[in-house]
């Protein structure tokens, strides 16, 4: 239970996830913040205006998926770590976007631990892309290639070790 773990529970993911039908037309932002906080960093970084956090600060960030593109502008904004892109458009797998903040920074091209929301292995996969928040944003945004199946549940990786 969320709030009593840190665990989303399936009806609190359902809550954030977009349609089948729109998980199908290409890359798509996912917002796994589950708690009314003032904070809106993920709204001012995304330039097409997919994301609102309305009708005041302390709401919920909310995804128009007409709008959303998939650019992960927001996954290294958000301080709480909340925000992965998700494309399942190559059929058998998926590409996983999260945010990173731990040494070493894995390259691309490099195998990664995959885990799921409870912190536990569910697989070793390659690394996509690896893009830099910036000087003042350490939080990077990485990529890694997942199946299918389980693009809804890597939420984190580990550099280095054994699955």
């Amino acid at each position: 239970m969320l709030y009593q773990d840190g665990i989303p529970t399936e009806e609190d993911l359902a809550k954030v996830m977009p349609s089948a039908e729109r998980m199908k037309k290409g890359a798509f932002a996912i917002t796994e913040c589950f708690q009314n906080i003032p904070c809106n960093p993920c709204m001012t970084a995304c330039a097409k205006g997919a994301l609102k956090v309305e009708p005041d600060i302390n709401q919920r960030p909310k995804i128009d998926y007409d709008i959303c593109n998939g650019c992960s502008a927001c996954v290294s904004k958000c301080p709480g770590l909340a925000i992965f892109v998700v494309d399942m458009t190559a059929g058998d797998s998926a590409l996983v976007r999260l945010p990173y903040e731990f040494l070493p920074v894995p390259a691309k091209g490099d195998m990664v631990t995959g885990l799921d929301r409870e912190g536990k292995a569910v697989g070793t996969f390659p690394v996509e892309s690896v893009v830099s928040g910036g000087k003042k944003n350490m939080t990077w945004v990485i990529g890694i290639r997942v199946p299918a199946d389980l693009a809804m549940t890597v939420r984190a990786i580990r550099v280095g070790g054994e699955a």
